[in-house]
Parts: C-alpha cells; sequence; structure tokens
C-alpha cells in the first residue's frame, strides 16, 4: 500500500517533469512542511497518513486565510494563486462533510453524551472531533456544536 507521503512525492516528480509550476511548488511545498514534522521533537520519524493528513489541512487553511488577507489588501493576482494552491491541496484530503452531515454527527453526539447547554461543549467537541476526523474544520465544528447547543 502507498502511502499519502509517497503519493505526494510520486505526484511532485509527474508534477515536474509536466513543467508544471504551480503543483510542482504546491506540493514542494507541503513535502518540506511533513519532513519539518517528522524531526520536529526528539526523534526523527515517518508520519502516519493522518498525521500527513493533518498538516496538509493545516496546509489548506493557512492558504484560505491568505487569500483572505490578499483580498483584503486588494492583491486578487496573489489571492488566486493561494486559491489555486488550496484547491490542490484539498485533492488530497478526504471529502469534506456537508453541513447536513455535521449538524447530524453533532446531533449524535449530543445524545450520545446528554450534554444540554452551552456549558456542555467540550464534552460534545470531545465526542464529536474523532468522527469527523479530517472532514471539516475545527472551527466549523465548534459552530455547528454551538448552533445545537444553544438552538
Amino acid at each position: 500500500m502507498t502511502t499519502l507521503k509517497s503519493r505526494l512525492q510520486d505526484d511532485l516528480t509527474a508534477a515536474i517533469k509536466e513543467r508544471d509550476e504551480l503543483r510542482s511548488s504546491t506540493l514542494r511545498m507541503a513535502l518540506s512542511e511533513i519532513s519539518k514534522e517528522e524531526v520536529a521533537g526528539k526523534e526523527a520519524r515517518q508520519l502516519s497518513d493522518d498525521e500527513v493528513l493533518k498538516v496538509l489541512t493545516r496546509e489548506t487553511k493557512k492558504r484560505r486565510e491568505a487569500a483572505e488577507a490578499f483580498d483584503k489588501g486588494g492583491r486578487a493576482d496573489s489571492a488566486e494563486r493561494e486559491r489555486a494552491e488550496g484547491r490542490l491541496l484539498a485533492e488530497y484530503l478526504p471529502a469534506q462533510l456537508t453541513d447536513e452531515e455535521l449538524d447530524a454527527l453533532v446531533a449524535a453526539a449530543i445524545a450520545e453524551t446528554g450534554a444540554e447547554g452551552p456549558k456542555a461543549m467540550g464534552q460534545v467537541m470531545k465526542a464529536v472531533n474523532p468522527k469527523v476526523a479530517g472532514r471539516a474544520e475545527g472551527g466549523r465544528v465548534a459552530a455547528a456544536v454551538k448552533r445545537a447547543l444553544t438552538g
């Protein structure tokens, strides 16, 4: 079975051969972030696919935030480049949950924990996060939980 990291490396090689500048620079950056993560801490190690997904999710979020900042600064060309990089990285992420799917998972977690009111937010987040695992961003999950508990 090929790992996600080796798939990224193979895709980078193909992008370089095809002279696809956007894809090759984006994948280089992603692999660089993965390498940094592998040597962080006391011992160098190989990241699992789940850990690689976390790095890619974080990088995708950075691209979206940078695009928003460039839009506010009136730099549409830079914003578009960040969006293109984000879309490219998103191809490697699991399909994102729809709002309806996310709300259903949150409702199930609330029923499972018997949580009531905004004070139970942490309890519900703890129950729902493993079920979401990379298919929705933390802020989106938190907003859905808050809506369900205060609604």
